[in-house]
């Protein structure tokens, strides 16, 4: 069993060649009010075909450094 994490996100950005930028959101419950709050990260992903477009809802997986900020691959699109 890997112990790679998979993610699932929205593209907010495709400018740049074989990146794609996405915004994934998590909800938890606030430790002292329990509210739940919705915090969003966004993360560079390596798209080697530039098949995403912005808009699209993505699964990336973690993998080998690509670069500085670029740790992710694109597993699919799933729309």
């Amino acid at each position: 069993m890997s112990s790679r994490r998979i993610l699932e996100g929205l593209v907010v950005s495709d400018k740049m060649d074989k990146t794609i930028v996405i915004e994934v959101a998590r909800r938890a419950p606030h430790k002292l009010y329990k509210k739940m709050i919705t915090t969003k990260k966004k993360y560079k992903v390596h798209d080697p075909e530039n098949t995403a477009v912005i808009g699209d809802k993505v699964r990336v997986i973690e993998s080998r450094p690509y670069s500085k900020e670029k740790k992710f691959k694109l597993m699919e699109v799933v729309k």
